[in-house]
């Protein structure tokens, strides 16, 4: 998950509409400095049923749970499939941006391939919006959140027009699909609006 201004409110919205933990890991980069990112997790995971934490370096990925990217932190993952662990490093920024959306989906690609699922919710700039259209090249899903619910229709506005999203949701049914695209993916697909 990526997202920028606007993205504290739709994060709290997409994790509080989670109805249990998710099978798998979600990882998330949301531009903010250091400290407001160990901040947000503590928040986000008091609001519903995932353990939400501050990603450190070294991390073993484990289903249920998400991972902020720490404040001027680029967050990666090494490894492949089952034996990955986060990566935390300060090479330059990318799109302005330190974490960078680009930077986290690439590497979640190159672990675990065409099973990704990016979502892109609201924020000012495109980051995400070339890590997007290889997602969705490599056979992987994209989610983007509307222009309606969006502070700022920067970021996903950006992956739509690239066409690098499968679906264009409001904020309050990301946290439904992302569900239905990690437990029923042929019927998540049949819905696709983009």
């Amino acid at each position: 998950v990526g997202s920028s201004t606007g993205g504290p409110e739709a994060l709290s919205r997409l994790v509080s509409g989670l109805q249990k933990p998710l099978p798998v890991p979600m990882f998330v980069v949301q531009h903010m400095p250091p400290v407001f990112t160990a901040q947000l997790a503590a928040r986000l995971d008091r609001m519903g049923p995932s353990t939400v934490v501050e990603a450190t370096d070294g991390m073993v990925p484990r289903a249920g749970t998400i991972y902020i990217a720490p404040g001027d932190w680029h967050m990666v993952l090494a490894g492949r499939s089952a034996n990955t662990h986060v990566k935390l490093h300060q090479e330059p920024p990318v799109n302005f941006c330190r974490p960078s959306v680009d930077v986290m989906f690439q590497s979640v690609l190159a672990c675990y391939g065409k099973d990704i699922l990016g979502v892109v919710l609201t924020g000012m700039g495109s980051d995400g919006k070339v890590a997007s259209g290889e997602i969705v090249q490599a056979g992987g899903t994209v989610i983007s959140q509307d222009e309606q619910t969006s502070v700022v229709w920067g970021m996903p506005g950006a992956v739509a027009a690239a066409g690098a999203t499968h679906r264009i949701l409001p904020i309050d049914e990301i946290a439904q699909a992302i569900t239905a695209r990690v437990t029923r993916a042929d019927q998540f697909i049949e819905g696709r609006t983009a």
